[in-house]
């Protein structure tokens, strides 16, 4: 019995040698590969470093050209619409309105009738004149008669010379007085007319501020105001600078007015038409109109509008988008992507933005304009242009990274609890061995 005893206990402790034996080579197995994994990650990152600083990622913009053509400098301002003719219709004599021949609001036509007055007493008038001009008349025609048979008889020796000039001289006078008859009956006709208003342009009736039976004068309220409205006029001030572009524009035959309506309504062009003859001293602006035809009364007068110029016009000039110009301390710049697809910064002038461009000099029609990502950029970068449907280069490099560091990762975790079983498996042998010792 003893020595059955004493074999199981040999045998258990050989047992255990073995169990602990492996263990401690497994452990040492796995800590050997740990470690050359990290190795080799760090070898990996360090090559990926120097690869970077060496080359780098290509940055990903978008380019225009820049284009030739010409521009019109522009002089933008507000203005106010304003009539080239407007007239305020008043009575010249005093009389009652017997009708009004208009509606408010109406267009009229030149010679049309507006107002008709009371004219009776100026029909008496005329035909007392014209009864008047009959008699003179009548009396001229007798002494024409008498003229005449002064003449026979003094061929006859009958009267003398005397006789026949006094009679010439009754002729010429009644000629006189028949003369003065009508001038008088034109004069009752003028004063007859009177009592027929008529526009005296034509436009667009306002309100009307008399009505049948209401009494005028010379000198009273005014009847009715008519405004034209085709072409019509935008009146604006200019700087003074600006006098010689005006001025330069009007000879050329009259410079291109744009007329932009509020609420994005559209744009009306027309041309320029006055400049004032002296600058006010006061605010150093000289007043300038432009007509604008206006058959579809876009235009109303009093109404704001604001105002561009063309001034003149640059030919064949270097165009490229104001959101391209970089301005620094130094200077404007714009990057330019050479054909090596490199960003390099160039100085430029601006000479003139108006809008969404830009004419500048020192950059070349046709050569590619960095718009979009020049913040990212350094002159003597890699540029990659930006496609709509292309994803982005740091992107896709960024999820690679992270599926490599989550495949690490797992890797890891498999082999600690890789090693964990094992651990928990030796310690189970280790159990069972101290059990049957026990035993």
């Amino acid at each position: 019995m003893k020595k059955a005893v004493l074999g199981g206990l040999v045998v258990a402790v050989v047992a255990v040698a073995a169990v602990a034996y492996w263990t401690m080579g497994g452990s040492k197995g796995g800590q050997g590969a740990d470690a050359a994994a990290v190795a080799n990650s760090a070898n990996a990152g360090a090559a990926s470093g120097a690869a970077s600083g060496a080359g780098g990622a290509p940055i990903s913009v978008s380019t225009v050209r820049a284009q030739k053509k010409n521009v019109d400098v522009m002089l933008e301002t507000t203005g106010t619409v304003a009539a080239l003719n407007t007239v305020d219709v008043r009575s010249q004599v005093s009389s009652i309105i017997t009708k009004v021949n208009i509606r408010e609001g109406e267009f009229v036509k030149a010679g049309q009738l507006l107002f008709t007055l009371d004219s009776r007493n100026d029909d008496v008038n005329v035909a007392k004149a014209k009864a008047q001009l009959a008699k003179d008349e009548a009396a001229l025609a007798d002494a024409q008669r008498q003229f005449a048979r002064s003449k026979d008889l003094m061929a006859q020796n009958f009267i003398s010379q005397a006789a026949v000039d006094t009679n010439q001289t009754l002729v010429d006078s009644q000629k006189a007085v028949v003369a003065a008859s009508r001038a008088a009956i034109d004069g009752m006709q003028v004063a007859l007319s009177y009592n027929r208003i008529v526009a005296p342009a034509a436009g667009r009736a306002g309100a009307i501020n008399v009505y049948p039976g209401t009494t005028v004068q010379p000198g009273g309220a005014v009847l009715v105001t008519i405004t034209q409205l085709d072409p019509i006029a935008v009146a604006f001030n200019l700087p003074q600078r600006n006098l010689n572009d005006a001025l330069a524009a009007l000879r050329s035959g009259g410079g291109k007015v744009n007329a932009i309506l509020p609420e994005k309504r559209g744009t009306i062009v027309g041309k320029l038409h006055f400049v004032d003859n002296a600058v006010d001293p006061n605010s150093g602006t000289v007043r300038v109109k432009a007509q604008f035809d206006n058959a579809s009364d876009t235009l109303w007068p009093g109404a704001f509008v604001n105002i561009q110029l063309a001034a003149r016009t640059m030919t064949d000039a270097t165009v490229v988008p104001q959101a391209a110009v970089i301005q620094g301390p130094r200077g404007s710049i714009v990057y330019v992507v050479d054909a090596q697809n490199k960003a390099v910064a160039r100085p430029i002038e601006l000479v003139y933005a108006a809008g969404l461009d830009a004419v500048v000099n020192g950059v070349q029609p046709g050569e590619k304009i960095v718009v979009d990502g020049r913040q990212n950029l350094r002159s003597g970068a890699t540029v990659v242009e930006r496609s709509a449907s292309a994803p982005r280069a740091g992107a896709g490099a960024a999820s690679a990274a992270s599926s490599a560091g989550e495949g690490s990762n797992g890797a890891a975790s498999g082999a600690k609890m890789r090693g964990a079983a094992t651990d928990a498996s030796a310690a189970g042998g280790l159990g069972g061995a101290t059990a049957v010792a026990a035993k």
